[in-house]
């Protein structure tokens, strides 16, 4: 128990005081996010504060290398190695930009070293031949990597939004972790957590520092490693993960179909995920990130319980959550784009 929490401790020392060193790096450098029509924050703001968030991250990982046994260090070595170069590429991207391609190729190659460091064998989560079943659901779970890296990129657009996300992830996980016995996943899932929550005073709710790729896609591709970490978990619920990463995966999947049948180019800088239109609705940042909250206590942890504690996989259940948030996601648009026009018809009147 002192073990666990000097590491947690350490894990949030640590991101709070990297990050507070990257505000005065930005400051020096002159990486400030300036207000414009295709971003929500009002005020000139320092970017590139998560990467406390990766430092602590490596940090955790290294001491895994030191703590676990001798056997589980080269996958060790290959989770290290794909953040980091998740976090370079991201880091670079906040500099200087880069293009699409390139980042891509990078979030590839990052979720090529997590296959492998998992040792994932989808024969012990889709029953069957390993074959070519066993490829695809590589396949799969490489683009899930991937989307799970650039869609949680898509989602750091407001104060404390992806932070607090990240946050109940890594609890909600490790709590089931913990009730599993999985001492080890439980560890390192509430370490990342401490590392989080470290980042959040910086950001919310008066931002002092904006995450920046380097810590929203380093995130997206811990929540993934997390998820998949979860589903060698014998005793959880296979669908728990998914369910987890509802709120996020219904919000950046909706944008992105939604764009792409409306022919418009999805990969460049917009404001139309939900939560942006919420903020340009009048919702204000802190109200925001209380919606997405108050699905995660009340829709999310509910139903992770009954999957759970009724076993099976949770497929279906799991189903039902993103049924239910397409219809919200919908509805909630559509809420914003009627008060929008409200308003300019009200103001346009006076």
């Amino acid at each position: 128990m002192a073990t666990f929490v000097v590491t947690l401790v350490a894990s949030y020392l640590v991101s709070a005081g990297v990050t507070w060193l990257g505000i005065r790096y930005a400051l020096r450098r002159n990486l400030i996010d300036h207000p414009g029509q295709r971003r929500s924050h009002s005020e000139p703001t320092p970017r590139g504060g998560g990467i406390g968030i990766v430092v602590a991250a490596l940090f955790i990982l290294a001491g895994e290398m030191v703590w676990l046994p001798r056997e589980a260090l080269p996958d060790l070595i290959a989770c290290w190695c794909a953040v980091a170069l998740v976090a370079a590429v991201g880091w670079v991207d906040d500099h200087r930009g880069l293009a699409v391609r390139w980042r891509l190729l990078a979030h590839f190659a990052a979720a090529g070293l997590v296959l492998f460091a998992l040792s994932f064998q989808p024969a012990s989560v889709v029953p069957g031949p390993n074959g070519f079943l066993k490829a695809i659901v590589i396949g799969l779970a490489g683009l899930g990597l991937v989307w799970s890296i650039n869609l949680h990129n898509f989602m750091d657009g407001i104060d404390g939004i992806l932070a607090f996300q990240a946050l109940f992830v890594f609890a909600a996980l490790g709590a089931l972790c913990a009730y599993a016995g999985a001492e080890a996943d439980a560890w390192h899932l509430a370490a990342l957590g401490a590392a989080v929550a470290a980042f959040i005073p910086f950001n919310f709710p008066r931002p002092r520092v904006f995450m920046g790729d380097v810590g929203s896609g380093t995130l997206g591709l811990l929540v993934g490693i997390a998820v998949m970490r979860q589903l060698a978990v014998a005793e959880i619920a296979p669908a728990s993960g998914v369910i987890v990463c509802s709120a996020f995966v219904v919000d950046a999947s909706c944008n992105l179909v939604s764009r792409m049948v409306r022919g418009r180019r999805w990969y460049s800088a917009h404001r139309e995920h939900l939560y942006q239109w919420l903020v340009r609705a009048g919702l204000s940042h802190g109200g925001v990130v209380g919606v997405y909250m108050v699905w995660n206590l009340l829709i999310v942890v509910p139903v992770l319980w009954l999957v759970n504690a009724g076993g099976g996989s949770g497929i279906v259940p799991a189903a039902a959550v993103y049924l239910l948030g397409i219809a919200l996601w919908i509805y909630g648009k559509r809420r914003c784009l009627h008060k929008m026009k409200s308003q300019r018809r009200h103001h346009a009147a006076a």
